[in-house]
């Protein structure tokens, strides 16, 4: 089948999106068929402020849900698929929200929280993020792996530290992920992962998503969906094609103060680093230019079973085996 047939046919996951929540992004959502999106719903906030960022997320689902649908399980993915919706996985890309109490992490997964980062680029109670020293996964961080096991949440390492990702994917008795990152191979920089972390986290039966982010790109702002796919094709060498993703980091809509927020410790205090100009990659301008990804991978070489892994079936399995179900 051609590339269109292909995309229209297979479930499609981003396992990362932190845009600008509205109808207009929701509708270039439907462009790109875009079947699930693990949603952030948390950066630096605590416990009451990512309960009401959830209660907001709830009710744009509600008020959109000729295009959205909440999943709490796999099923609800291929519910999404069959409704022609896209499901809203609602994440968390710091565990700065469960603050210092092991029982919110329950509470969060009955509100239908299914992902979780560790830590966001810096210490927390957890462990330590990957702009500063890592002391490695605290004994508070240990209990919390322990719990997202048991309720059923899976282990985000993205941004979190060398020390801390390996300890976490030791600690944990089910599979964890980079939801979203580079290869350090293409590109040096703290958040890119180097060839060893990359084989280290498949080795122990973890998963990579693989981001666009234009700073961590080898070609930065003048990378094209090419570039991409390079990247894509890099990590695949090491990891192989049952353990690989997308997870674009889509900012779609945001502007300046947003990515002040990110980058400033707390998203106030000491800043962390600078992005300068974001631009994603011609090809992969938007969310609704998924349809290209599909046809970016097949171009490149890769068969249609491969592709239909890496645009969304791969994700659909590694969260059945965490989730459960």
């Amino acid at each position: 089948m051609n590339a269109a047939e292909l995309h229209d046919k297979s479930i499609i996951i981003d396992g990362l999106i932190c845009a600008k929540w509205n109808r207009e992004l929701f509708e270039d959502m439907a462009k790109g068929k875009l079947t699930a999106a693990n949603c952030t719903v948390s950066f630096w906030e605590n416990f009451e402020g990512t309960v009401r960022n959830v209660v907001e997320m709830n009710q744009l689902i509600e008020a959109n849900s000729d295009l959205l649908t909440k999943v709490y399980t796999t099923k609800d993915i291929h519910r999404a698929k069959s409704e022609g919706k896209t499901g809203v996985m609602m994440g968390f890309q710091n565990a700065h929200a469960f603050e210092d109490q092991i029982g919110y992490v329950q509470i969060f997964k009955d509100l239908g929280v299914g992902i979780v980062q560790m830590c966001y680029n810096t210490q927390n109670l957890v462990g330590t993020g990957c702009y500063e020293r890592d002391g490695g996964l605290s004994g508070y961080g240990r209990e919390i792996v322990a719990e997202m096991n048991r309720v059923g949440m899976l282990c985000d390492l993205s941004h979190v530290g060398p020390n801390t990702a390996k300890e976490v994917i030791i600690e944990s008795k089910k599979p964890v992920a980079y939801s979203h990152c580079l290869p350090a191979g293409l590109k040096e920089h703290p958040r890119n992962r180097t060839d060893e972390e990359l084989k280290f986290i498949a080795d122990n039966g973890g998963f990579v998503g693989v981001t666009m982010f234009a700073p961590f790109l080898k070609a930065g702002i003048n990378a094209t969906i090419d570039d991409y796919v390079e990247a894509i094709q890099y990590i695949y060498n090491i990891v192989g094609e049952d353990a690989i993703g997308i997870g674009t980091d889509f900012t779609q809509g945001h502007g300046y103060d947003f990515f002040e927020y990110l980058t400033h410790d707390k998203g106030y205090a000491r800043r962390l680093t600078r992005f300068g100009e974001i631009i994603n990659p011609l090809g992969m301008r938007t969310v609704g230019d998924f349809p290209n990804l599909t046809e970016a991978l097949l171009k490149h070489g890769f068969s249609e079973r491969q592709v239909v892994k890496i645009m969304g079936e791969n994700w659909v399995s590694l969260l059945k085996n965490v989730w459960g179900e």
